[in-house]
């Protein structure tokens, strides 16, 4: 019979220690030696760190690129409306945070999929007659980028296919491949203000096609599709039988002379995960609060999609209870006044930024109509001393000191992509800067037919 003894070792101020040893009438098991092993050092990442990939960084990285020292800086290239401090949030937003903190109430863990009473708010704040929300449809998650990976990984296996916009946001991309989810990238179209192209969409739907991806209003784009291509694209999703991941981070964050309309209110039958969050519109990206909106009145998804998106939200522990205590102060004390003022100093930069570049030969703006970016053509026929959008800008950079991320980064080459959340006089200026570097390398078409020829 085996015979077992554990000693307790006490070292004076030490705590005490269990040692374990195993005896038995035959053998005697020897800590650190298996038979056939010889022990070795062998640490290696992980395929699914192998399989992360983020193009954004992997061209910006690669810029190794000076500005020029005689000009300041001026980046047009990060999506975060805080960065040059002319886009506050509003002292609402704030003095809800600080209430919370000051209550000392939300210190401790939260459910992972968020406190009842705050999933209530974002419900309560969302519902709508046409697409109706409770507690129950509502996950709170560490910010939008949260939300999509748990959509995501909901849905799709490894071995299935998305369905994702061109140009479109690249954390989908990064996303998919590290789950092994493979990526099909459908066309916008810039001549039709980056409505889909349906045809194009269409055609990629296949057996294994988990989810198409919709972002209204699009980064990079600033588009905002009208309520008509909305059922369009409706149309698809329910013909096919392909749920949708609605990424609506910049829900509202539309133009006067527009309208948003989120696809959920547009839908009798095609499921969908709605994500979005604080960041953009409220202004405070870096609390990471986001969330998912389950709309399911066909009751397609089920519990399945439910039990799994709970499963998978307990690997975190759910978003900062912080934030998560200030949501339905934020939500309804924020004056309607703080999205006004935010939305017209948005408009006024995208009509000076894109009246600017307009008259800039060789580039072509695509108006935006909301959300926080434009998109510029560049005609690449006109400035044939770059080889492509990532060398252009490049240049743009070591010459003038503006900063402008190139589309390649959102699988869109020969375009560049212009944040107008900078001040007024920085836009202007960096416009300024774009026209001279411009005229400085423009080439007509004669000219143009003349460089080729010498090269």
């Amino acid at each position: 019979m085996d015979s077992y003894l554990i000693q307790v070792n006490g070292h004076g101020d030490r705590a005490p220690m269990l040692d374990v040893h195993l005896k038995n009438t035959g053998n005697t098991i020897s800590p650190g030696k298996v038979k056939g092993r010889k022990p070795r050092w062998a640490v290696r990442a992980s395929e699914m760190s192998k399989k992360t990939f983020n193009p954004v960084r992997a061209i910006v990285d690669n810029m190794k690129v000076e500005p020029n020292p005689k000009k300041a800086m001026i980046s047009l290239s990060l999506g975060d409306p805080t960065v040059f401090g002319n886009l506050p949030t509003n002292d609402e937003v704030t003095r809800a945070v600080k209430e919370v903190l000051d209550s000392g109430q939300y210190n401790g863990y939260a459910p992972s999929v968020g406190y009842q009473s705050c999933r209530e708010a974002v419900a309560a704040y969302y519902n709508c007659p046409e697409a109706p929300l409770k507690a129950q449809d509502v996950i709170l998650t560490s910010g939008c980028s949260q939300a999509i990976e748990l959509a995501l990984a909901v849905l799709a296996n490894p071995g299935q296919n998305i369905l994702v916009p061109r140009p479109g946001f690249s954390l989908y991309k990064t996303l998919a491949l590290s789950m092994g989810i493979e990526v099909k990238l459908y066309n916008l179209l810039p001549e039709k203000a980056w409505e889909i192209d349906l045809e194009h969409l269409e055609s990629l739907v296949d057996e294994k096609t988990a989810c198409l991806i919709v972002n209204n209003p699009s980064n990079p784009c600033g588009s905002v599709f009208s309520k008509s291509h909305l059922q369009e694209i409706l149309a698809v999703a329910s013909r096919q039988c392909v749920p949708i991941l609605a990424d609506e981070i910049y829900g509202d964050m539309v133009f006067a002379d527009c309208k948003y309309e989120p696809i959920a209110t547009l839908s009798t039958n095609v499921p969908i995960l709605s994500c979005g969050g604080l960041a953009k519109r409220w202004l405070v990206p870096g609390w990471r609060m986001g969330w998912i909106l389950i709309h399911d009145r066909r009751d397609i998804f089920g519990n399945e999609i439910r039990d799994g998106l709970l499963r998978l939200s307990q690997r975190i522990l759910g978003p900062c209870t912080i934030v998560q205590g200030a949501l339905e102060r934020i939500l309804h004390r924020t004056p309607p006044e703080f999205y006004h003022n935010t939305l017209s100093m948005l408009k006024s930069n995208a009509d000076l930024c894109y009246a600017a570049l307009s008259a800039i030969p060789g580039l072509q703006p695509v108006k935006p109509a909301g959300a926080m970016y434009m998109m510029v053509e560049i005609e690449m026929e006109h400035f044939p001393e770059f080889e492509n959008d990532v060398e252009f800008t490049e240049r743009l950079i070591s010459e003038q000191s503006v900063f402008c991320l190139p589309a390649t980064c959102f699988e869109y080459p020969n375009f560049f992509r212009v944040v107008i959340t900078v001040p007024e006089e920085m836009i202007l200026e960096a416009c300024s800067r774009i026209q001279e570097f411009c005229e400085m390398h423009y080439q007509g078409a004669e000219g143009a037919q003349d460089l080729e020829c010498d090269k």
